[in-house]
């Protein structure tokens, strides 16, 4: 059989699927989105200004200059059948109101947590807990430097309920940031069997 042939028939049965990464601003969505896109990133940056002090969130000065006004968008191969869309949310709480939009038909989300800024998540885990039936998990994003939390500890701070899985990972590593996407798949295929065209899919 022709080998081309072979990878268009194996194309057009590929499942495709729209992922969210969320989190609270500047805990390294758009990193996390950039580090694994197969394609160029799109990312509706724009440069933070002192118009925006007393509205948006802050971070210590030199460590963010830009924040996501819409959203970042990338797109990953994660297996051959299975093809994924990356919707990264944006993080300034006036932004808040384009979630519901950008959750709408989606496969599952990852929550990003930074836990020198671990109130900045409480937002983004309330709104998959409360207000979106979507199946989430949540990541710690191990920025370089920063102190290792033991995840129960985390769990704790978080109030986060035990059947929500909690994973460590680095956004700016591609393979951190895969196992993170295959986690949550794996999440969402055991709360319900997603079907293909007369068969079933699942992660192996």
């Amino acid at each position: 059989m022709d080998s081309s042939a072979s990878r268009s028939d194996a194309a057009l049965l590929a499942i495709s699927a729209k992922i969210v990464v969320a989190g609270g601003f500047g805990v390294g969505k758009t990193t996390f989105v950039g580090a694994v896109s197969e394609v160029p990133p799109l990312s509706n940056e724009a440069w933070m200004t002192e118009a925006g002090a007393g509205v948006d969130d802050l971070v210590p000065p030199g460590t963010k200059s830009t924040t996501t006004v819409a959203m970042d968008f990338g797109r990953i191969t994660l297996r051959e059948d299975l093809l994924l869309y990356l919707f990264g949310t944006p993080g300034q709480a006036r932004f808040w109101f384009l979630w519901d939009d950008l959750s709408r038909g989606a496969l599952g989300a990852v929550v990003l947590v930074d836990t020198s800024r671990i109130d900045q998540s409480f937002a983004a885990i309330n709104y998959f807990e409360n207000d979106s039936e979507l199946p989430f998990i949540v990541a710690v994003n191990q920025f370089e430097g920063m102190p290792v939390h033991d995840l129960d500890e985390v769990r704790d701070a978080l109030a986060l309920s035990p059947d929500i899985p909690l994973v460590t990972c680095d956004a700016r590593d591609p393979k951190s940031t895969v196992a993170t996407l295959q986690e949550l798949v794996s999440h969402t295929l055991s709360l319900a069997v997603v079907s293909g065209p007369g068969r079933e899919f699942a992660l192996s």
